[in-house]
């Protein structure tokens, strides 16, 4: 935990950058970490009972197990626990939906809270479906869970209830991992976790069906440190753009993850290259915000799913390494967030906030022994950005 504390990512040509403007973070060159804190303090130097390192004023409980039935309920968590998202309900609760990445039996499930975040129950929102790895969720109020293997498919799901999601073959079949949904532009943008995979966008025939509409995969030129330009090449929804004619003139991007809308931003992830990307789609511009290669020793590697909190600091999951959850701030700082101890092969994904921004739940997919954990984690997150 010590090796790697602190980054702070420098500007290039000045001016003040900030995440979500349409100028922010305009070409970053690698400089060597520096020592010191996060924006919430130093982690804590030993585990929590539960196995977390955390900052100053946060603390966590398990909320669910794999195999073994969610305390208060009488539901059995599902294994391999992966991308989720929180969603309101009126009386003031909440519902956290977390998708099963395993085959054949993936599928989501979800928990119910009380406005005083007590567990009020938990039950099966998608079933028959096969490693739902990510997705994301969708302003009118619907879980969207990727199907992440070759001929995969996005199913839209309702997280209030126990019942059975629907699958929308115009958002293509392939490798999906994540989506992200823009309700100015109207649009979803989607990644692909393949080795040569495509940045999507789909567009509704009509607002805000997924039954019908276009998809288009990512041409981008210039300079993506500097801010690159994207243009839409129709593609066919029945297979990977990288399958077909239209491949050459579509950019691949190595193994798209994570992917959130916030701000008028399209912030997404990609692993193979430890790449946080922003794209604006009110301009079609986009940029890196992090590229790991050019930070020796920095705190975030092997990134994966994303979310924003409301203060609009970037919350990046890890795909190993060394287990945490690190973030990137409006003033430029990369840092460790929390970090999950002795689960040595396991991943965190599913980082997500409640409603009002003062809990954040995520698993560790295959916990210390092969069963996933799924935590919840309490504490004094920011809730406007400074």
């Amino acid at each position: 935990m010590q090796r790697r504390h602190f980054l702070r990512v420098t500007a290039l040509g000045g001016g003040a950058l900030a995440l979500g403007s349409l100028g922010y973070w305009r070409g970053v060159y690698a400089g060597p970490p520096e020592p010191g804190p996060g924006p919430y303090g130093l982690m804590a130097s030993a585990p929590d009972a539960n196995g977390l390192l955390l900052a100053p004023g946060f603390t966590s409980r398990v909320i669910a197990r794999s195999g073994d039935t969610v305390p208060g309920t009488d539901y059995t968590w599902h294994m391999a626990p992966d991308g989720g998202a929180c969603f309101p309900l009126p009386d003031g609760g909440w519902v956290y939906a977390s998708n099963s990445e395993t085959s054949p039996n993936g599928g989501v499930s979800a928990v119910r809270f009380s406005a005083k975040g007590e567990v009020k129950g938990a039950y099966r929102i998608l079933s028959g479906t096969s490693i739902n790895c990510a997705g994301g969720p969708t302003p009118w109020g619907t879980w969207l869970s990727c199907e992440e293997f070759p001929q995969g498919r996005v199913w839209e799901c309702d997280p209030t209830k126990p019942g059975q999601g629907v699958a929308r073959p115009a958002l293509g079949a392939f490798t999906h991992e994540a989506v992200a949904v823009d309700p100015v532009g109207q649009r979803l943008y989607l990644t692909e976790d393949t080795q040569d995979g495509r940045f999507y966008r789909f567009t509704p025939a009509k607002w805000p069906s997924l039954e019908a509409g276009t998809l288009e995969a990512a041409r981008v030129t210039g300079d993506v440190f500097q801010g690159a330009k994207v243009e839409w090449v129709p593609v066919s929804a029945e297979s990977s753009a990288s399958e077909q004619p239209a491949a050459r003139e579509t950019t691949v991007f190595r193994g798209g993850e994570g992917c959130w809308f916030d701000g008028g931003v399209v912030y997404f992830t990609t692993k193979r290259d430890n790449r946080v990307w922003a794209l604006t789609p009110l301009t079609n511009r986009l940029e890196v915000l992090y590229d790991a290669s050019r930070y020796p020793g920095a705190p975030l590697v092997g990134v994966d799913n994303v979310t924003v909190s409301r203060a609009r600091e970037l919350f990046v999951c890890e795909d190993g390494d060394d287990m945490q959850v690190c973030l990137l701030t409006p003033d430029r700082k990369v840092s460790p967030f929390l970090q999950v101890m002795g689960h040595r092969g396991s991943e965190l994904a599913g980082a997500a906030f409640s409603p009002d921004g003062q809990r954040l739940y995520l698993s560790s997919q295959r916990g210390t022994n092969g069963r996933g954990i799924t935590y919840e984690v309490t504490g004094p997150f920011r809730t406007s950005a400074a």
